[in-house]
């Protein structure tokens, strides 16, 4: 990773910063974060949280608006003009929870009783525990705080900054709400006016990102017959389907870790995992499956098409056809998003290293190896350099207990947000108070 380009702030720029850092206020960001937790807003359904993110943002001196999707869900934007001639910075993170919080979860999501698994907000001295509360809304919440600190220390924008939530950020696809998830909300809001120069998206972890991995959904049939559990093995025309698939999980549990290894490049490492194996009835289990679907996500670097991607499946299945002529498989790839790099000198990229070594005072780096997909690579597939920075996550030292694994991602712990909420007011002052020609956009 080549250093950081240095540009320190001018004197008027480091007093805009310092006095908007001294109005970021932790206790008004952990209110907005369990009033933003309290109202239940599942991917495809996020009406009610993006209509009171509409009226805040109003509150606290944006322009804002709901842009609605259909009856059930939409986005919101805020914006606020600077006097002319600059940059346009979005602010940006999605809104929508990865959990239904209903029967629907169950046994799925493991024991839902854990208080970051519940769609209701729990504060508990610094902490805010519910359904998502760490992932998307503190992202909401600390994006908000930003801007109302930014706005509240009068600082003179000379671009313009706009604040935005979306539906759609999860990695799913809600059938019965439209075919909701995989950044459909976000596309909606870029398709409608919503065109900034630059954007900053807030996710996990405490690096700067220049680039996310896309995703490729599969599905892997092993075919059979119908059988019925009356008749010994052995007998002609029965052949399991559930029986071989254990041994096809296994050589795809394999190639999947040697995928992750040769696609490895830039900062993202796109790991895939096995997510669910279906057959068969269970109010019918005298009767053995025909058919039996492996479900999995693999992850996309920027540099490798979904094409690509779904060719080095095809070539696993051929050789595992193969080297186990016994096995009738069939298989499709049923989802499918491209990856997304911004180039590492762009403007917004090295603007947000700077904030993340002034507050962290060292040098930024190589970051971590990067799998998780975000909307950011929706937004840098629309032409739109866009830099990924976050926090330490998921929060260490609750003192409630929460669900193992990845749970509610509904554990936040408010001073952990705060760093990161200076991180990037330093990028917004460095962008906003320059004219276009300084950043690179004559």
């Amino acid at each position: 990773m080549e250093p950081t380009i240095s540009l320190p702030f001018s004197p008027e720029q480091q007093g805009w910063y310092e006095k908007a850092c001294a109005r970021i206020d932790a206790r008004r960001l952990q209110q907005l974060l369990s009033d933003l937790t309290d109202i239940h807003s599942p991917t495809g359904a996020v009406r009610d949280v993006n209509q009171f993110m509409a009226g805040y943002m109003s509150r606290v001196g944006l322009t804002s608006s709901y842009r609605p999707m259909n009856a059930r869900t939409g986005n919101a934007v805020g914006e606020k003009r600077g006097s002319g001639g600059g940059a346009t910075l979005m602010l940006y993170a999605p809104i929508d929870t990865h959990l239904e919080a209903d029967a629907t979860d169950r046994p799925w999501a493991g024991t839902t009783d854990h208080v970051d698994l519940l769609p209701a907000a729990r504060m508990v001295g610094d902490w805010v525990y519910g359904l998502g509360s760490s992932n998307p809304k503190a992202m909401v919440a600390t994006l908000t705080e930003v801007a109302t600190a930014l706005l509240e220390a009068e600082v003179p924008l000379v671009g313009d900054l706009i604040l935005a939530t979306a539906d759609g950020g999860m990695p799913v696809n809600v059938a019965e709400r439209d075919h909701a998830g995989m950044s459909g909300g976000v596309v909606h809001l870029l398709s409608r006016g919503v065109a900034p120069d630059f954007a900053i998206i807030m996710k996990p972890w405490n690096w700067v990102y220049h680039e996310e991995p896309g995703m490729g959904w599969f599905k892997l049939s092993v075919n059979g017959t119908l059988g019925y559990a009356g008749v010994p093995r052995g007998t002609p025309g029965f052949r399991s389907s559930v029986v071989p698939a254990a041994q096809v999980i296994l050589e795809l549990e394999q190639w999947l870790i040697e995928y992750a290894e040769r696609n490895t490049s830039g900062v993202v490492k796109p790991h895939g995992w096995i997510a669910g194996v279906r057959a068969g009835w269970p109010e019918r289990p005298a009767f053995p499956s025909a058919v039996t679907e492996i479900f999995f996500d693999v992850r996309i670097n920027p540099r490798t098409s979904p094409a690509e991607v779904k060719a080095q499946f095809a070539q696993f299945v051929a050789d595992l056809r193969a080297r186990h002529p016994a096995l009738d498989l069939d298989w499709e790839m049923y989802g499918s998003v491209p990856g997304g790099t911004t180039a590492p000198s762009n403007w917004i990229i090295q603007s947000a290293r700077r904030g993340w070594e002034d507050v962290e005072a060292r040098p930024h780096g190589a970051p971590d190896l990067l799998g998780g997909q975000t909307d950011g690579a929706a937004l840098r597939r629309f032409g739109i350099p866009t830099a990924r920075i976050g926090w330490p996550w998921p929060a260490q030292g609750s003192p409630e207990s929460v669900a193992e694994g990845l749970g509610g991602m509904g554990a936040t712990y408010i001073p952990d947000l705060l760093p990161c909420a200076r991180k990037i007011l330093y990028a917004v002052i460095d962008t906003l108070t320059r004219n276009r020609a300084e950043l690179g956009l004559s």
